[in-house]
This record gives structure tokens, sequence and C-alpha cells, in this order.
């Protein structure tokens, strides 16, 4: 440990050096930076020498990392600038109540960047104050795995636009109120980037950025403990190039993956995000965190280094980019997910296991996992929030622990075999129209595409899909984190079924849960008595509420028992009140005893609607139905 310590403060002492020799005598170091390097540079120079350290070339690479800090600084608007001083003063600014995030793709939306531009007066109408573009890079066509492989972070996909208006977009939607958030995909690029092009050719340099080998040998030890992902696209985990040489490919065949052990890697990456922050994104979604460093003789998930990696970006951006954060896609097993949350690696997280067991709990009309979770895994660290949605872009995977399922006395793999039956209409009484993804009839396994109004009946019985539409944002909206709705569901937006006719999309069902920006839709939104209108209309009450309540900010979430497993429920603490949510999930009424309450005064309020309920009476709750109370404890 001091021999660490001597290491990083040598380091840091050369680093600041070199620093001031570049500078030169006539220039002065910016004193923000100079201020942020005293404060974040020795943990910089730790988390570079824990990655690094081995190298014989680490502190060169580290000094021109923070003199590439230093200089996109330098380049750093001054209106983002006023941006990060503003952010430093309210650090906790993402947290608050008022926070509505919406995701879309912008060509299905939109059209094109400047098609979204003129969606904003409506983006405020909803109430969002952040929104996830979907990856709108250049990459391959027609396949290109929805944006995620890309061949340049600097260059927009020309059919949606340029990168002089995205950040012109990222102005105007800041200037109403609006964070950007895009996907940096940093795991991999396409095989068309021209670091893949280069090292397809042989050039040294940048073969050394992928995981190229010139035979099977290295390949095949890796493969001895690495899962295959997309087996079906191609089996393990490399794939052969023209040339004969064998790259790493974890998900599809025209996606290379990044060797981090390189740091040459590290600051070419370093240098796209600080890039894409001085465009104004607020927000970077980090694909696929868990997959982003490999070690021979692991799984080459969830290593150590993949964390101190994030650690080491994030120190990176406070020197340069310092309101820049960090958002993490880990679609894996629940306590892994919560190991990437934090102040210093990413400070806001999907909710991946919520998302799902919302679905769970529908299909069964039994709240008991769900419930478990939110007691045990819902509270993460302070400055941190979770990215709570009903259903994103991709497949709703069954995510939940097989040890946290038994507990309640259910077969893990049993259970996902219901769901996924279930939700593709082969189980009888089934009401939801998913389509199957990565279908596999034999063994009962897949993962379900679908809008969340086709996996809610709307097509079969509105009525009851607009009170499940709700009841599942409900628990989005109130368990507390950022809502995420995927544009065009606060409409009740339904499936695409003729997806496969668009070339690429054929063989990816999830296209079919992608569908364009539903007009007919959005017509009726004004119409309460529609579907259409039902569902906007219950949305804008959950989001106005929830904007005027100050208990339903930030994440800290306190367990109520009912007793009875088809109501959820769960408090939020606030200074002389809380607000207790409760939804039940049956398709009967539910009656809950006085005694249920006895911990709270008798006078409560329930905010969605505006009555005044008098506990000691118990509560009646209709089939569906949620209430969000604000209660006085005793």
């Amino acid at each position: 440990m001091q021999e660490s310590v001597r290491v990083d403060a040598a380091a840091h002492q050369h680093v600041l050096e070199a620093i001031s020799l570049a500078q030169g005598p006539a220039r002065a170091v910016d004193p923000a930076f100079a201020a942020r390097l005293e404060d974040h540079l020795p943990a910089l120079c730790g988390l570079f020498h824990s990655l690094y350290g081995q190298r014989p070339d680490w502190l060169e690479q580290l000094t021109a990392l923070v003199l590439q800090c230093a200089a996109s600084w330098q380049e750093r608007p001054a209106e983002l600038k006023a941006v990060d001083a503003e952010r430093g003063a309210d650090p906790g600014w993402f947290q608050a109540n008022t926070m509505l995030g919406g995701v879309c793709y912008v060509d299905r939306y939109a059209g094109t960047l400047e098609g979204v531009r003129a969606r904003i007066p409506y983006f405020k109408e909803l109430g969002l104050t952040y929104l996830h573009l979907m990856p709108l890079f250049l990459a391959p066509e027609p396949h290109s795995d929805g944006g995620y492989a890309v061949s340049s972070y600097r260059k927009v996909n020309p059919k949606l636009g340029t990168m002089e208006q995205l950040r012109s977009l990222a102005a105007e939607l800041r200037a109403n109120g609006i964070s950007l958030v895009v996907d940096f995909i940093f795991n991999h690029t396409s095989d068309e980037h021209e670091w893949a092009r280069k090292a397809a050719a042989g050039d040294r340099e940048f073969s050394d950025y992928y995981w190229l080998y010139p035979d099977r040998t290295m390949p095949d030890a890796f493969e001895e403990h690495v899962r295959e992902i997309f087996p079906e696209n191609h089996p393990g985990s490399f794939i052969r190039t023209e040339n004969g040489r064998w790259v790493w490919a974890t998900f599809h065949t025209y996606q290379w993956d990044l060797n981090y052990s390189n740091p040459d890697v590290f600051r070419a990456m370093a240098g796209e995000m600080l890039f894409l922050a001085n465009q104004g994104v607020d927000i970077l979604r980090m694909d696929a965190v868990a997959f982003i460093w490999k070690e021979l003789g692991t799984p080459c998930e969830n290593l150590p280094q993949a964390h101190t990696l994030l650690q080491a970006f994030n120190a990176v951006c406070r020197l340069a980019a310092p309101s820049l954060l960090f958002k993490s896609e880990a679609i894996v097993h629940p306590d892994e997910v919560a190991l990437y949350i934090s102040p210093g690696e990413c400070q806001i997280s999907y909710n991946p296991l919520q998302m799902a067991l919302i679905w769970e709990s529908l299909a069964t009309r039994d709240t008991s996992l769900l419930g478990q979770a939110l007691k045990r895994r819902h509270n993460i660290p302070d400055g941190t929030s979770w990215v709570n949605y009903v259903r994103s872009h991709d497949d709703i995977g069954w995510t939940f622990a097989d040890e946290d399922a038994a507990e309640l006395g259910i077969n893990g793999f049993d259970h996902r075999r219901f769901l996924n039956s279930f939700y593709v209409n082969r189980f009888p009484g089934s009401f939801a129209r998913g389509v199957p993804f990565q279908d596999n009839p034999r063994t009962g396994d897949c993962r379900i595409s679908g809008t969340t109004a086709s996996l809610c009946g709307m097509e079969d019985n509105p009525s009851e899909a607009v009170e499940r539409i709700l009841l599942a944002h409900s628990v989005a909206f109130s368990t507390g984190g950022i809502p995420l709705l995927y544009l065009g569901d606060e409409v009740g937006q339904v499936n695409d079924y003729q997806y496969y006719l668009e070339k690429g999309h054929d063989t990816d069902s999830r296209w079919v849960h992608r569908p364009r920006y539903p007009a007919e839709n959005y017509a009726h939104k004004a119409e309460a008595r529609t579907p259409e209108g039902a569902v906007f209309a219950g949305i804008r009450r959950m989001t106005t509420v929830r904007a005027a309540t100050p208990e339903l900010a930030g994440t800290r979430l306190i367990d109520f028992a009912t007793n009875h497993r088809s109501v959820l429920a769960y408090q939020r603490p606030g200074e002389d009140s809380r607000i207790l949510a409760l939804a039940n999930f049956s398709d009967s009424p539910v009656i809950l005893q006085a005694a249920t309450f006895a911990g709270f005064a008798p006078a409560a309020v329930d905010l969605l609607s505006e009555t005044e309920q008098d506990l000691a009476d118990g509560l009646a709750l209709l089939p569906r139905q949620f209430v969000w109370l604000r209660v006085t404890p005793l």
C-alpha cells in the first residue's frame, strides 16, 4: 500500500510538471482546471497505474492523457462550462422529482435531428427533462444492430443529420430544460470503423486496438471460459477475418471488441467521450459495461478491471467535462448490476430487475418477487439514481436471481418458461401479444419483444390494457429515480407486425416494438375517452403529481407490508409525511383492513385523485388500481 502511494505521488508530480512545461511560461494553467487537477489527479493516477502500471510507458501514457484533458477543457464552449458550474453547485440535480425521461430512435420517431427539434414543444408538454436519442452515429447499413455497431463517434448518420445539427439540437434542448443523452458504445466498434479498417489491412498499431490473433490458439484458450452471447449469429466469441486472422466479436460478426489492455485504446476512447461532451451531451449511456475487460482464464464479464476502467473514465471527465454523467447498461445478475452504481462510476443506472418484475407481477397477479426486490435491492448509494422503465428498445429478459425466487418457493427455470409462454400468448388466458426473440421452442427459452400496449393486451381488451399500462408506469414513477418513457408508449402504441419487411430487420424481432411515429395515436391524445387519450392523461397526471411531491425526489424507499400477495406497497419518506404507494395487480377488488395502516394517522389523501381517505375504515382497491397516499406516521 505504501509503495502504491509513493508511486501515485510521484506520478502526480510528474504529470503536473509535464503540464507546466507544455503550457510554457507565457500561458498559465486555467485556474478551474488546475483546481480540478488538485482534486482528481491523484485518483486518476492510482486508477491508471492499476490498469497499466505493468507497462514501462504507463507514466508517459498518463501524461499524454492529462494533456489531452487539458486541451479538451480549453476547447469546451463557455456555455457548457457554465452548466458545469451550475451542476457543480447542485450535484443532485438529476435526482429531482421533476425529472422525466423519454427515449426514441431519431429516424423512426422524428425522421431527422431537425424533426426532433420540431418536437421540442411536445416534449415540454409531456414534461420531459431528459431525452435519450438512440444510436445516431455512422454505422454499417443495413446491418447495424440498431446503430450499436459504430463506424465513427464523430459523424452522425447522414440520413439523420450532421454533428453541427446535433450540437445545435443539444443547445436548444438545454435551453428548454431537457438534458441530452446518447449511447457511448465503448466495448466495440463496427468492422467499418477507421481503426478496424486499418487493423484489417495489417496496421500493427491499430491491430493492437482489437483482440486479433493469427490462429485459433488464443481464441480457443479464451473460449474455454467465455459464454456465447449470440450463438445464432456465430459460435464462440471469435470470428475469422478475410485475411485469415481471428478477432474477438462478443455480439455480432461486424462488431469488433476493443482491447482495453492497450492504453492507446483508453486514450482514444477518452478522446471520443470528451468530444461528445463538448457537443453538449449531458449523459452517456455506457453500453455493455459488463464486457469491457478481458482476461484469460475468466468469463470476461463483470471483472474488477471493468469497474476500474469506468472509474478512470469518470476521473477523466471530472477534469475536462465535470458535469457529464454516466448511465450504466448492465443486464446481468442483480448483485452485479448494483456494483456499477456509485458517484465515481455510473451515477445512474437502468433498473432491469424492477422492469422485468413489473411484467412478472402483471402475469402472475402476485407481487411477491417485485416486493422482495424493492425491499432488498432498490436502495443504492447517495448521489446516484435509478432509471426506471416499463420497457426499452431492447427485449425483456427475466433477470431475477434464482436464489431470490427460491426463497419464495419459485423454481427460476420453470418460472422463466412460464413467463415466456405467457408473454408470447402460448399460455391459456394470456392477455399479452408479445413476440419471441431468440426463441428456442425445444427448451422454452426466449426473450420477449413487444410494445407496452401490446404486452398489456391493447389489441384485445383496450380498457383493461389501459389500466395495466398505467399500473406498470405507476411503479416506475413512484419508486424513486428517473422515470423513462419509450416515446409512443404514452399514447398506447401497439406492435408493428410488418417489421420484418424492412431491410435488415427480418431476423430481429425487436423491431416489432420499435414502430414509427404513431401520428394517429397522437391525434387522439387529448380525447380522454379513447385508449390513447386515457393513457396520455394518466401519464401526464402522474408526471404532474410527482413534480409537486417532494417525497418522491431521490431514490430512498421504505418497505411496507400489506400481507396481500396481489398488492404492492412501499413508502417514500419526507420530512413530516410519507407517500404510501399501493398498487393492486389483481383482476379482483382487494380490501385492506384498518390494522394494515395502524402506524399512520387515519387521515390520508390520495394525491392522484385528490380524494381524502380515512384509513380507520381500511382501504378498498379496485382491480388494477393504484394510489399514492400522503400519510402521517404516528
